[in-house]
C-alpha cells in the first residue's frame, strides 16, 4: 500500500517549524530528510526514524516495524500530534545521522 500526500503534507506541517526539510518520492513512499541526512520515512502512511540512540532515548517504548519487505527495522513515531516532540526528535537525531552520499558526477572532457 502506497503512502498518501495527504499523510505526507500532515506530517511536514507538523515539522514546519523546522528547517531544511525535504523528501523524496520513492515507489509509493517518501523518504524525509532534514539538512541534507536521512532521517527515515513515510511507509504505508506510517512515520518511521532510523533507530540512532537519541530516538531511542526520547521514545523508549516505540516499536520497531519494517518500511518494506526486506528493509531495516526502523522505529515507530506515535507522537504525530506534538509538534514540539517531533521537532525535538529530529534535531537530536541529526548529529548521530551519517553524512548524505555525494552524488558523482561524471567529468566531460572538451575534445580538441
Amino acid at each position: 500500500m502506497a503512502s498518501s500526500k495527504a499523510y505526507l503534507a500532515f506530517v511536514l506541517e507538523q515539522l514546519s517549524d523546522l528547517d531544511d526539510i525535504s523528501y523524496r518520492a520513492m515507489m509509493g513512499e517518501y523518504i524525509l530528510y532534514f539538512r541534507g541526512k536521512i532521517v527515515g520515512g513515510i511507509y504505508d502512511d506510517r512515520l518511521l526514524v532510523k533507530p540512532v540512540a537519541a530516538a531511542r532515548f526520547l521514545m523508549p517504548a516505540a516499536t520497531y516495524e519494517l518500511p518494506y519487505e526486506g528493509g531495516k527495522e526502523m522505529l515507530l513515531v506515535n507522537e504525530l500530534d506534538n509538534r514540539e516532540f517531533l521537532c525535538r526528535l529530529f534535531l537530536s537525531m541529526y548529529e548521530e545521522l551519517p553524512a548524505g552520499k555525494k552524488k558523482l558526477v561524471k567529468e566531460t572532457r572538451e575534445k580538441d
